[in-house]
């Protein structure tokens, strides 16, 4: 076994800075977006919207049960397909890789989102519904100012550790031949055969990023819990 030589790694900083980047901006895009669209699923199953409350628990149901990778395929094949069906063009329309990962993981994460949005809205108290109403506060008023505080501050750990399970998913954009972290590893390791150094390297920046992220959460935890006994 010939030894490790991690100089390949620092000449290949600039890259793998670069897939780096990728991947943050991958789950800081889909962080927000799902989030936002996941809320909105929460509360029309919440208020029992009739008509959208079955459809974004069928929504819900349908994407918790597909693996996330089977879900970039179909983004990938089979919405140019569409789209070149709906236009009427004859012919696929093309997405494009980074558009589908942007788009799908937004769309799988709301769906995760929602659960963990909907649980939290079922762990506020009756009373707090009923004196939003006693201070004759719109449905809109009640949950912007009174509701949703509260659902994102008891959730915010359960919410942080989704999100790093997010940005651990990010690797499987390879599939679709764009270069996150792992991409960049990949390509750098099959041009110069250091396949073991630079696959510790992506290991332990995914350790340090997650260790952060988990202190991160220990910490909200016992802030939520404080909050919760007062």
């Amino acid at each position: 076994m010939n030894a490790l030589d991690f100089s390949v790694v620092v000449d290949a900083l600039p890259f793998l800075w670069k897939g780096l980047q990728f991947s943050l901006l991958l789950t800081a895009v889909a962080f927000a977006a799902g989030l936002v669209l996941g809320t909105g699923l929460a509360l029309v199953q919440h208020l029992q919207v009739p008509v959208l409350a079955p459809l974004a628990k069928g929504y819900v149901a349908l994407i918790r049960s597909i693996p996330l990778i089977m879900v970039l395929f179909w983004f990938f094949f089979l919405v140019p397909l569409i789209a070149g069906w709906m236009f009427n063009n004859g012919r696929p329309m093309p997405v494009g890789g980074v558009l589908t990962a942007f788009l799908t993981f937004s769309l799988f994460e709301a769906a995760y989102y929602s659960e963990i949005i909907r649980v939290g809205l079922r762990s506020v108290g009756k009373g707090q519904y009923d004196a939003a109403d006693a201070l004759s506060l719109s449905t809109l008023q009640t949950y912007r100012h009174i509701i949703l505080p509260q659902v994102f501050r008891v959730t915010s750990p359960i919410i942080l550790s989704q999100t790093i399970i997010l940005f651990q998913d990010t690797s499987l954009v390879y599939v679709l031949s764009l270069t996150d972290l792992v991409g960049a590893a990949s390509k750098v390791a099959q041009l110069n055969g250091r396949l073991v150094e630079m696959y510790l390297t992506v290991a332990a920046v995914y350790l340090v990023i997650c260790t952060a992220a988990s202190q991160l959460v220990a910490v909200l935890r016992k802030r939520t819990r404080i909050v919760t006994t007062r």
